[in-house]
């Protein structure tokens, strides 16, 4: 399909640059293509209302790191600014990384992130460039490693907020609480599972008590999820693979809310992405480690998922691909149309919509 198919117009002052207050403030569009009124506005705090007893909530519980480091690249005796987002961790000391701008910088100039010239006494990290890539991608050998390279991230990095927020303020300490969801366990994503983002312990008291299951699922959410797809044709992009989890344990409970004739609810396109790259082609689930870099476009088959809870998402991006996959192009342009008239709040801090799937897209 072209790309350009998956174009809709956000006015930029829909854009959320803070997460509601409290988090299952948000609203909540409950999208149904087959319903007679399609599109129904709630909250967030109506989920419990929405589901019933022993449908079970797939949540992903990834941690991000704070992965975006600011620095000194000094070479020649001229200094320039430059920022890193780490990516991935190759090994004890060496990441793979995003910079920006990348052609300040080539293979073996030093970076210093922070203050000073020793890591360990005055806060500040250093590193080497040992490779360059294409699209702003290095691989940087840092001169600490292990838990105190580790320690040292956390201390000078901040969270990587999306493009649409970063460039309209500043990273600060509200985000290292706001960009976490209730369930982060797993240290290694450098984006929030944001449909998370809305869950408190007391949106999930109402949900027990309603009799509705969850289990956990483990992805780390890469940078792909900002990439822009740039080529014409979604036959043509090409996604960035991520690293997931999920146990035996998880698949069997999983596949017995199934068997018992009740709703897998993925929490987020990540969990709706793991979930279906780890069920077999009779619509089984199995138990994953590894990668995935599957792509969901309209004409996908769902096998696994049966609602999806997500937030709003890019105009042309794979994740508003996902939904309109989910529950039919035209139904989410049209949705999109709605939200965007009742002034619902968009993207990672925004607000929410279930989806359900339609019977013919």
């Amino acid at each position: 399909m072209r790309v350009d198919e998956f174009d809709y117009h956000l006015p930029e002052e829909l854009i959320a640059l803070r997460p509601a207050s409290p988090r299952d403030a948000a609203r909540l569009l409950v999208i149904d293509p087959d319903a007679s009124s399609p599109f129904v506005d709630r909250t967030i705090l109506d989920l419990p209302d929405l589901l019933r007893p022993g449908d079970a909530l797939v949540f992903n519980d990834t941690k991000v790191i704070p992965a975006e480091l600011h620095g000194v690249r000094t070479r020649d005796s001229v200094s320039a600014q430059v920022s890193v987002t780490l990516i991935e961790r190759l090994d004890d000391r060496r990441w793979h990384a995003l910079a920006r701008p990348a052609k300040r910088l080539k293979e073996g100039d030093r970076i210093v992130f922070g203050e000073g010239s020793n890591a360990c006494l005055l806060g500040a990290l250093e590193a080497v460039v040992e490779a360059r890539g294409t699209d702003g991608e290095v691989t940087l050998s840092f001169d600490l490693s292990g838990p105190a390279l580790d320690d040292a991230i956390h201390a000078q990095g901040v969270m990587p907020l999306p493009p649409y927020i970063a460039s309209r303020r500043a990273p600060d300490e509200r985000d290292r609480i706001d960009y976490q969801t209730l369930f982060a366990r797993h240290e290694g994503a450098v984006a929030a599972p944001t449909a998370g983002l809305h869950f408190t312990d007391r949106l999930m008291q109402s949900l027990e008590a309603r009799g509705v299951l969850y289990h956990f699922v483990t992805l780390h959410v890469g940078p792909g999820t900002f990439l822009p797809v740039r080529s014409e044709d979604t036959a043509e992009h090409v996604m960035h693979p991520e690293t997931g989890t999920i146990s035996a344990e998880t698949a069997e409970a999983l596949n017995a809310v199934k068997a018992r004739g009740r709703a897998i609810v993925a929490v987020g396109t990540t969990s709706l992405r793991l979930l279906e790259s780890a069920v077999d082609k009779t619509g089984k689930l199995a138990s994953f480690t590894g990668a995935t870099d599957l792509f969901i476009t309209p004409g996908y088959r769902f096998r696994f998922v049966d609602r999806l809870l997500t937030n709003f998402h890019l105009p042309r991006s794979t994740l508003f691909m996902l939904v309109g996959a989910f529950s039919g192009l035209d139904t989410m342009k049209r949705a999109y149309a709605h939200a965007v008239a009742a002034r619902y709040r968009f993207y990672s801090y925004g607000d929410a919509c279930l989806l359900n799937p339609a019977t013919s897209k």
